[in-house]
């Protein structure tokens, strides 16, 4: 049976653009592969805990305290739910040219050396593979192209971290402009549902 992972970060709700494309996916997704079992998880509402000093052990340590036992059984669901699924849809709006803490985190806790990745003598190699991955980007601006692509490090660091773990098929989506006012925001709204149809 197919497994969709679903993961939110906008922590604008039901505003979000990015919370729209991802459940447009999904339609998609499911109404080709209605059995599919869906994991979600919304990193924007409910965030996953940052690292610290306090349990930072759990995912790049030997965890000891309570608190670091309780991390790396996260980050073993986490990686879990992950291993498992065939395809990922992500939100992942652009905040401060970036991507938001919430999601950050979440790369943090599944980025684990020997499980989805290990360094060798040609250096690090991903442990993980053929999964599709649906990255829905939402921006204010228009960032793909002309002036502001400069200051784009959002999907350049996308890219970066999944092909870290392995995973090359990474179908972005963009949804630009969106700052522009109510009729360029339903523009790339609309531009990226087209985008979204050919994917799922």
């Amino acid at each position: 049976m197919k497994t969709i992972l679903v993961l939110n970060s906008s922590v604008m709700q039901g505003d979000s653009v990015s919370n729209i494309l991802v459940e447009e996916a999904v339609a998609g997704l499911l109404e080709k592969y209605p059995e599919a079992e869906v994991i979600r998880h919304d990193l924007g509402t409910n965030p996953i805990p940052h690292l610290d000093s306090a349990n930072v052990a759990g995912v790049r340590g030997v965890p000891k305290t309570e608190t670091e036992i309780a991390t790396r059984a996260l980050s073993d669901k986490l990686i879990a739910e992950l291993r498992s699924a065939d395809t990922l849809v992500i939100g992942a709006p652009m905040y401060n040219f970036s991507i938001p803490t919430g999601l950050r985190s979440w790369f943090d806790y599944v980025l684990r050396a020997g499980e989805t990745f290990q360094y060798t003598e040609q250096g690090p190699q991903g442990l993980l593979d053929n999964k599709q991955v649906i990255l829905i980007e939402s921006r204010g601006g228009l960032y793909s192209e002309g002036p502001a692509q400069a200051m784009d490090f959002q999907e350049p660091y996308l890219r970066t971290l999944f092909g870290f773990i392995g995973l090359k098929n990474i179908n972005f989506v963009h949804a630009e402009k969106i700052g522009f006012g109510p009729e360029a925001r339903q523009a790339a709204l609309a531009e990226a549902k087209e985008r979204i149809a050919t994917l799922s």
